[in-house]
């Protein structure tokens, strides 16, 4: 809503966001509505004066009149990767979090706690990508099941080299809570597709928590994929890391591939 204002005899107010706004004691007040609908009142200063009062007294809290589009909760974890792939964990606030999303400063801690309560949400819609990538990747995949280990693997290393601080906030950081449910369920199920892989290729039913050689088969699987996603991460694997992309998921996959049982 905007408020046009015209008088003669000039004084001056301040609005609700501080600005200096020029009144008469007598004013023309035009009133222009979100559907450009114009009405014109006539009012003394000291009834304008109590709208204005009354608007600010009855308003939204900030974080309401600042956001209009959708979902709250998801758009401040799209900010919290933002601040996150800016400036890292140590340097992650909800203050920035707040900033970016154009919200109040206690918004963030409204939906989630505080910092590391949004750090864990981050890190569980993290894994969700994280399955997710490993899935596109077995979809090009020849259907064999020494293929879409392989091609796992190589979603795997494409993840952490595509958004490396989700990455490490998921894998190397003791901010997220695994006791929290959500991400305790997301985090079990990227291992159990991992376990249900290596699975297809050994047609070793047992569990690897309790068959000692079930357990050796997924660790060599995933240490070796999170091996060359750190190395890469890390810029230590330069020869592989610098080659063109599919040529570099080539290379990915014969390497997770020779240390498939």
């Amino acid at each position: 809503m905007v408020f046009l204002v015209h008088g003669l005899s000039l004084c001056s107010i301040k609005s609700i966001d501080g600005r200096v706004i020029q009144l008469s004691k007598l004013c023309i007040v035009k009133i222009m509505s979100s559907n450009l609908t114009v009405s014109t009142l006539i009012l003394t200063l000291s009834e304008f004066r109590g709208i204005m009062k009354r608007m600010k007294t009855q308003s939204l809290p900030t974080d309401h009149r600042a956001y209009h589009h959708g979902n709250l909760s998801l758009a401040l974890l799209d900010a919290a990767e933002d601040e996150l792939n800016e400036f890292g964990i140590e340097g992650f606030s909800l203050r920035g979090v707040a900033k970016r999303a154009g919200v109040s400063h206690a918004a963030p801690a409204h939906h989630f706690g505080d910092a590391n309560g949004l750090l864990t949400a981050l890190a569980a819609r993290g894994f969700e990508k994280f399955i997710q990538r490993q899935r596109d990747f077995r979809l090009r995949a020849p259907t064999d099941a020494r293929a879409q280990l392989a091609a796992s693997g190589v979603g795997y290393v494409v993840f952490a080299l595509e958004k490396p601080a989700l990455f490490r906030l998921m894998f190397s950081s003791d901010r997220p809570n695994f006791d929290d449910p959500d991400l305790q369920r997301i985090a079990e199920s990227a291992f159990e597709e991992l376990v249900e892989h290596v699975r297809g290729v050994t047609e070793d039913q047992g569990s690897p928590k309790k068959d000692g050689a079930m357990m050796l088969d997924v660790a060599a699987a995933w240490a070796v994929a999170h091996g060359l996603a750190d190395l890469l991460v890390a810029g230590r694997l330069h020869t592989l890391g610098s080659l063109a992309p599919r040529t570099r998921e080539r290379r990915i996959a014969a390497i997770i591939a020779r240390a498939i049982p």
